[in-house]
């Protein structure tokens, strides 16, 4: 008979959500249901009147862990909508910052899953703040590429966390030939120890390949071979930067899009019966808390060809590099690949940079009302920002952010998980969760959800 535990909130990923994990009597998932529980944003809202100058930095602001991607597809959609070329050097800009950006993101995310994983020929977690080696070295080895990117986001786009560089149109300004050099020397010193830094997670991620079980409220929990497993589909638009309707072969399509409600995917009301208090940290929900996913929601489920798909580094690798390992543990290796791919784009880009060059547009139209829209391939995936701008203002504005499109596919990936490692699925997908809510329950004795004005 199937049993109902609830593990909320889940950790180590920015953002509140939780899991809702119907489980056999082995404590096997059969059915998983992840889910944000973080506050609306309104962000969509807010943008309606802005001027298509002010909207990118507020859809920057729905976080501060993603606002580069943020930016970058807000600025294009605009540009999108307006339909505005923008010149090449700003392009390389746009780029390096973006790369700046992914490389910083998966040094991140490398703090946040090491704890889930073991110190190669022992059975030692590994703690990444331990000031004991060999984790400490690996440690100062990932802050100092988190420093390196951050350091050049913030030469080529202003800041590093909320870029104001960046613009309609291109760039507000270019940078020095000083500036050119310093980028490029940082960026071969972060290649060097993006090389190491990958081929160590790389190393501790087959490890944990190899064991049958791993520790978890001091029990010994299997660890199944098909781990995050599922047969949804993948996808991405570019391996680097990503793509928009104004682009002369865009490769996404809003047609192929469409959006449903939680209340349409989501499991309904249940009471938990299965509880643990040993779980970390604090125990899971207590028996006979109550749980309504399809109400409790604060996301869309969007759709693409009908289906949801896994958004980010694999769906990348799969679609451009004929990558093909499924699971938690293929996620994580696709995502090590990316760091020096990040470094080799970010590189390539500075070559090319002439910093007498021309960063913005001779001419800038103000807009007819056309909807355009823009796909950021950020460091967690596809970032789908769509506008209307006419006189210059945005009349609408709507964000699919890659977390968004993962919630779905997750959630099916957790079956065949015992239910005590759902988490270390969901951290695979590296969730931004504040940036995916855009909803929220507006009257439940009514069950009415309220719904993004998808046009």
């Amino acid at each position: 008979m199937s049993k109902v535990v609830e593990i909320s909130p889940t950790t180590r990923h920015e953002g509140h959500s939780k899991l809702v994990l119907k489980v056999d009597d082995a404590g096997i998932v059969e059915r998983g249901d992840w889910l944000s529980i973080t506050p609306v944003r309104g962000v969509e809202k807010l943008a309606i009147g802005k001027t298509m100058e002010q909207v990118p930095k507020i859809a920057s602001r729905v976080c501060g862990i993603c606002p580069i991607a943020h930016t970058l597809a807000g600025i294009e959609a605009m540009e999108a909508s307006i339909k505005c070329w923008y010149p090449d050097d700003a392009r390389r800009l746009r780029v390096i910052l973006q790369c700046a950006n992914r490389a910083h993101s998966i040094a991140l995310h490398n703090i946040l899953i090491l704890p889930d994983f073991y110190i190669p020929g022992t059975d030692t977690k590994i703690n990444p703040f331990t000031p004991q080696e060999p984790v400490r070295s690996v440690a100062k080895r990932i802050q100092r590429i988190r420093e390196i990117s951050q350091t050049i986001g913030q030469i080529a786009g202003g800041e590093a966390i909320h870029p104001s560089n960046p613009r309609v149109g291109g760039m507000y300004r270019n940078v020095s030939d000083h500036a050119k050099l310093k980028m490029y020397d940082l960026a071969k010193e972060g290649l060097t120890l993006a090389h190491e830094q990958m081929d160590f997670m790389i190393a501790v991620i087959r490890n944990m390949q190899k064991r049958d079980w791993t520790e978890v409220g001091g029990k010994q929990i299997p660890i199944p071979k098909t781990l995050g497993y599922h047969d949804q589909g993948y996808m991405a638009t570019d391996p680097v930067y990503g793509t928009t309707s104004h682009s002369e072969n865009p490769t996404w399509s809003y047609e192929r899009f469409k959006e449903t409600r939680p209340w349409d995917w989501y499991m309904g009301e249940a009471e938990v019966n299965l509880a643990d208090p040993s779980y970390p940290i604090g125990g899971t929900s207590p028996v006979g808390t109550k749980v309504n996913p399809q109400m409790e929601a604060c996301t869309g489920i969007p759709l693409y060809d009908g289906q949801p798909v896994e958004v980010g580094p694999r769906a990348r690798l799969v679609t451009f590099k004929n990558f093909d390992e499924k699971g938690t543990f293929g996620q994580h290796i696709a995502r090590q690949l990316e760091y020096t791919d990040s470094f080799y784009a970010m590189l390539s880009a500075i070559d090319d940079l002439n910093p007498h060059g021309k960063v913005l547009a001779d001419h800038i139209p103000q807009g007819d009302g056309s909807m355009g829209w823009a796909a950021n391939e950020a460091p967690r995936g596809t970032d789908v920002h769509l506008a209307k701008v006419k006189d210059g203002r945005v009349q609408w504005y709507s964000m699919l952010v890659p977390t968004t499109w993962n919630f779905a596919t997750c959630s099916r990936a957790l079956t065949g998980a015992p239910w005590q490692i759902a988490e270390m699925v969901v951290r695979a997908y590296d969730p931004c969760v504040s940036c995916a809510t855009h909803m929220i329950v507006i009257d439940e004795e009514k069950r009415i959800v309220a719904q993004k004005l998808i046009q």
